[in-house]
């Protein structure tokens, strides 16, 4: 079954009378043919992976492969911890720091799980550790959030693009928000609706976000975007669990970014040739990192 809508997600919801987190692990068992249980057991393998990222990233911080970034996830998770205080909060800034943490170690070439890819890797991880954090969650309720992730992302991949290439930055950081703030509203006991409400106001927030990797690299400003995301899945989630709604409905939110996407200049879609990348420091890093 191809699902080409969030209205689809929140109908399957329906039907199975929960989550559409749920609801997809019912779909993906019967796609694969495997007991519910194994896709549950197979998420929960990626969310170990995604913890791992996250303590080697705010532990043991490594720069780079391009030496453009390193060590600012760690930098931000001890000034969370220590008598400082925290504009943003400390729930949200230390949700960012475990995106900005798992974003680096990506960049490192550590062992990360694209979510839904590799420039976006770090905004599911860091909404959904602190949640656990704050909720005392098991590590199978953290699937059952991931798969709610899953479900909006097929969504957004059928009906837009989650590839910079194709769709800007919007596309990337701005659909893994979308998910996390989704996922977030569902492990905080919202209902499937206002999850497609949050997943509708955090596109909106980043529609036109281009793609412009300096140096080519998913580095800058790809992680402190990352860092952007995050914060912005938490605010959008209390948003919709407060009962605040969209004016435009989620599913022409999503076709609208990918109608943006589509018309964003090739200059502005992970190319390097356009925003930040061109700039004299942009410049200047690429002809030092390449010679």
């Amino acid at each position: 079954m191809v699902i080409g809508s969030v209205e689809t997600l929140i109908q399957l919801a329906g039907k199975c009378g929960g989550t559409i987190g749920q609801a997809m692990v019912k779909q993906e068992a019967a796609q694969q043919q495997i007991p519910e249980k194994d896709v549950l057991a197979q998420m929960e393998e990626n969310w170990r992976v995604m913890k791992e990222s996250i303590a080697t990233g705010i532990q043991r911080p490594g720069r780079s492969k391009g030496g453009l970034i390193g060590g600012d996830g760690c930098k931000l998770y001890d000034y969370c911890h220590s008598d400082a205080e925290l504009l943003a909060g400390a729930n949200v800034m230390e949700a960012v720091s475990y995106a900005l943490a798992v974003a680096e170690v990506n960049a490192a070439m550590g062992r990360i799980v694209a979510c839904p890819t590799a420039g976006s890797c770090g905004i599911v991880p860091g909404v959904l550790k602190k949640i656990q954090e704050l909720d005392h969650l098991t590590d199978g309720e953290i699937a059952m959030g991931l798969m709610t992730c899953a479900g909006f992302g097929i969504v957004i991949a059928n009906r837009a693009s989650v590839s910079g290439a194709v769709g800007g930055c919007q596309a990337e950081c701005g659909a893994a928000s979308a998910m996390a703030a989704a996922a977030a509203v569902e492990l905080r006991g919202g209902t499937p609706e206002q999850a497609g409400e949050a997943c509708a106001m955090v596109l909106k927030n980043v529609m036109g976000l281009v793609c412009d990797p300096v140096a080519g690299l998913v580095e800058v400003p790809c992680a402190k975007r990352n860092a952007m995301g995050a914060s912005l899945a938490m605010v959008m989630a209390d948003l919709a669990l407060s009962g605040v709604t969209s004016v435009i409905p989620v599913d022409e939110v999503i076709t609208a970014m990918g109608n943006v996407g589509r018309s964003l200049p090739e200059t502005l879609r992970e190319t390097a040739r356009g925003g930040l990348a061109t700039t004299p420091t942009g410049i200047a890093l690429n002809k030092k990192i390449f010679g």
